[in-house]
């Protein structure tokens, strides 16, 4: 209870009115695209599973402080960074491209800079962007996209992925560009309305997995890593290092939980997100298109400086101060406090690799049953039209790429049976034709 003290004032008695202090509270805004595989682990997992929550720090300055935590979903990353400039999120989760443009932007400013301070999501080849036709189309190659439209959402790194591809390919000057978003692309494809779309994680796989689309080009055939992080304003760090820590802990957290149960991981993203689970499973699991993990390696900042360049001839972007920009800080402590070495940990990059012993030959994903492994590639089809025979419901099949060594759906991928009766599967039917010729193209159907 509250005891009310008199007070004089001039000879009169007054009433003081009790005082009790309000609790201070801080705001916490972070912009992300669920829709994005790579970004997940920065954004829609820690919003739904409340890791931010866990590990907010709660004493000495903190203690008393009132949280609001804001969760911003986008579909692409420059909106993010507007909102960040205009103050009203201090972090933005976005890929390599609108990584370098949202630190430029703020350098530009003058009054307040970004931090790049962890990738959220990488595949070190570049698979994740790619080039995708009509599954009807005639197309199989980029070079007959020559006299021809590409649709791309401009900025993003699949934009830039293609205006390296069609350079190195001699086709700039010969294919229209085109700037449309992730779902126009997507419909427009579906529909028969644009030639080719090329985008980033996971629209390629999607279309693929919906029997719209059918991929012609590989990210990682323009030999550049793509990778997602999270970028933080440098005026709320420097207030709040302690919730900055708080969500690089939170985040290295949710790449555990994609690591410990793929499928799991897999299924609830995509109740949260709309995106298929099967297509989510070929990014999350052993063997798939994503690796989380959270340290800044130099093959990444190179890309970036890469990235830099090309966005300064392409969209006339400012300079970056790459040295005080990229931000080694709090991911270096979360792992050091985990007792890993982040030296160690940088010099270390997974690489897709169909030889490893943990990683199966094929898999096959029963609905009542869950996820089947194979020793071979034969075996998952043999397993796969048992499962048909029988009347089962089959989610999805998961094969490799010979040529890369990339995991990709068995339904879209081109077979070759060798003489001895093995099945050897390509994600290009040009790479199938040049290996096939001791042995027989055959098409997915034919293999049931």
């Amino acid at each position: 209870m509250h005891r009310l003290t008199p007070l004089i004032v001039g000879g009169v008695a007054l009433t003081a009115i009790p005082f009790t202090a309000l609790a201070e509270t801080i705001t916490i805004g972070i912009g992300h695209q669920s829709t994005v595989t790579n970004t997940v682990p920065g954004g829609i997992v820690l919003e739904k599973l409340e890791l931010l929550e866990k590990h907010l720090p709660k004493d000495g300055k903190y203690a008393g402080v009132d949280y609001e935590i804001v969760y911003k979903d986008y579909t692409s990353g420059p909106p993010i960074t507007n909102q960040m400039l205009a103050g009203k999120l201090a972090f933005g989760v976005m890929g390599d491209y609108p990584l370098i443009v949202n630190g430029a932007k703020f350098e530009k400013t003058g009054r307040d800079e970004s931090r790049f301070i962890l990738v959220t999501g990488y595949n070190l080849k570049g698979t994740g962007n790619g080039i995708v036709v009509p599954v009807d189309s005639d197309v199989f190659a980029l070079e007959q996209l020559a006299g021809k439209s590409i649709s791309t959402p401009v900025g993003s790194a699949a934009w830039g992925m293609t205006l390296k591809v069609l350079r190195d390919h001699d086709l700039i000057d010969k294919v229209q560009l085109k700037n449309q978003s992730p779902p126009v692309g997507v419909t427009n494809i579906a529909q028969g309305k644009i030639d080719a779309h090329a985008d980033f994680c996971p629209w390629s796989e999607v279309m693929e997995f919906r029997g719209t689309g059918r991929k012609i080009y590989d990210g990682s055939e323009a030999g550049i890593p793509t990778f997602h992080g999270t970028v933080v304003a440098k005026s709320f760090a420097d207030k709040y290092p302690e919730i900055v820590q708080a969500y690089v802990n939170a985040s290295l957290e949710a790449q555990d939980w994609i690591h410990a149960d793929p499928m799991l991981a897999a299924t609830k993203v995509s109740e949260w997100t709309g995106v298929e689970k099967e297509v989510l499973y070929l990014y999350f699991s052993n063997g798939g298109i994503s690796t989380f993990e959270g340290s800044i390696k130099p093959q990444w900042v190179e890309a970036l400086k890469y990235d830099h360049n090309l966005l300064v001839e392409e969209k006339n972007v400012p300079p970056l101060t790459f040295e005080k920009w990229i931000d080694h800080t709090f991911v270096e402590a979360a792992y050091e406090a985990r007792g890993i070495d982040y030296e160690s940990l940088k010099r270390s990059v997974v690489t897709s690799n169909i030889t490893h012993p943990t990683v199966p030959a094929a898999e096959l994903w029963l609905a009542d049953e869950g996820i089947k492994t194979f020793g071979s590639v034969k075996a998952m089809t043999e397993a796969l039209a048992a499962a048909e025979e029988a009347g089962k419901k089959v989610n999805a099949s998961y094969v490799y790429d010979k040529a890369t060594g990339l995991k990709l759906f068995g339904h879209v991928a081109f077979y070759v049976k060798t003489p001895e009766g093995e099945l050897v599967t390509f994600m290009k039917k040009g790479d199938a034709e040049a290996f096939s010729t001791d042995g027989i193209l055959v098409a997915f159907a034919d293999v049931l």
